[in-house]
């Protein structure tokens, strides 16, 4: 018969055994994430590809783009790795027999959890701090970097004293161009961009500009003619300053900027609307800022989410391989985005609140967990998990 150990050589092996539990987790963590981070930014290059050509990006240009995109892909990428860290690492533990010493030292499952729910707790707040400082700031100098390649890009193209069909919908001729500063003399451009008249505009002097709420390419001229030819007919205006503008999606294909868009603002800027008012003016933009507003806070409070549903997992799959428990976790994570997808999609059409669309999974996600931890404390396990191991150890007992 095993005697429990005094309750202080108790407390300092549960201690032990949660330093070294929080040191497993993190190791995993970082080689999870690494890997689940590069390979988002691979297959996002592959998407990416004919704007680093069109742009003729270099390699330094290039890491600092996919250094910007990072905090987007951080606010998923970490709830996913403290969930497969945890799950992977307490598997780990219960195929080596680990959780039964401990048990039968006198330490609950209630005493193991402390690493993992702390460990849940510290990616939860680094999830909101990318997801309410870091995010904005990643994607406000990502456009800003495109827009400025693009506008070099653009000075470089425009060769003085050439007709240049560069840009798609406009011919571009001006007799001085300055490449530095984007002045230009003596401008001709002839717009075909619209189906139903042409333009040609003379201006002495114009310049090359971008504009970054938009997203677009500006040719700003100034002191100049505008003759619009319409079938048979044609008009003639002056104008002090007009603007020619060219969305640089139309440009460079691959490129998605446009206005910006509700994930790319501070959040600042998102609780700063009168969402009354904008529901009235613009609902579809609304929906969206709603939308985003929830997405800011529900990231975070997956990695709680997800790790207490996982916690039970492993001690119900006695005996499980790695690499099956990976899958099993993913597979879990699937059906978690794919509900959490459902509620970005009815959230923004506004078929359901976002409120509840959105929280939803977590909820869900939440109370599973709490279930299971309940279950697996008394060493039972839900009736589709015990037919699973019945079926797996017989199984192993005819092999």
């Amino acid at each position: 018969m095993l005697t429990p150990l005094p309750a202080s050589r108790n407390f300092t092996r549960v201690t032990l055994f949660q330093r070294i539990m929080f040191r497993e987790i993190s190791t995993s963590f970082m080689l999870t994430a690494c890997i689940l981070l590069a390979i988002i930014l691979i297959s996002r290059s592959v998407q990416m590809r004919e704007l680093f050509l069109g742009l003729d990006l270099g390699l330094l240009d290039t890491a600092m783009l996919f250094g910007y995109m990072t905090p987007i892909f951080m606010t998923l990428v970490v709830p996913v790795a403290c969930m497969l860290s945890v799950f992977l690492t307490l598997l780990r533990m219960n195929t080596d027999r680990e959780f039964i010493a401990l048990k039968a030292g006198g330490v609950s499952f209630y005493q193991m959890l402390s690493a993992p729910v702390a460990f849940s707790l510290l990616c939860m707040g680094l999830t909101l701090w990318i997801s309410l400082h870091w995010l904005s700031w990643g994607m406000g100098h990502f456009r800003a970097m495109v827009l400025d390649i693009a506008t070099n890009r653009a000075r470089i193209v425009v060769q003085p004293g050439v007709f240049n069909r560069e840009f798609p919908g406009l011919v571009l001729f001006a007799r001085n161009v300055d490449p530095a500063n984007g002045v230009m003399s003596g401008v001709v451009v002839d717009d075909r961009s619209r189906p139903e008249a042409n333009v040609l505009i003379l201006a002495p002097n114009g310049r090359i500009e971008t504009d970054p709420a938009r997203g677009d390419l500006v040719f700003r001229l100034r002191d100049g003619s505008l003759y619009n030819f319409r079938g048979d007919t044609a008009t003639l205006l002056g104008f002090e300053e007009y603007a020619v503008r060219l969305a640089l999606d139309k440009m460079f294909r691959g490129l998605d900027l446009g206005p910006i868009k509700p994930r790319e603002m501070a959040w600042k800027m998102l609780t700063a609307f009168d969402r009354r008012e904008l529901m009235a003016k613009e609902p579809a933009f609304a929906r969206k800022v709603e939308v985003e507003l929830h997405k800011r806070w529900l990231y975070p409070v997956a990695c709680l989410a997800l790790t207490l549903f996982v916690l039970p997992l492993a001690s119900m799959f006695e005996g499980l391989h790695r690499q099956y428990g990976l899958i099993l976790a993913l597979a879990f994570f699937f059906v978690y985005y794919l509900l959490l997808s459902l509620g970005f999609s009815t959230g923004e059409s506004g078929a359901v609140p976002p409120i509840i669309g959105l929280w939803l999974p977590n909820a869900l996600f939440f109370a599973g967990g709490l279930y299971g931890i309940r279950l697996a404390a008394r060493e039972r396990a839900p009736h589709l998990f015990e037919l699973l191991q019945h079926r797996r150890r017989n199984a192993a007992g005819l092999a």
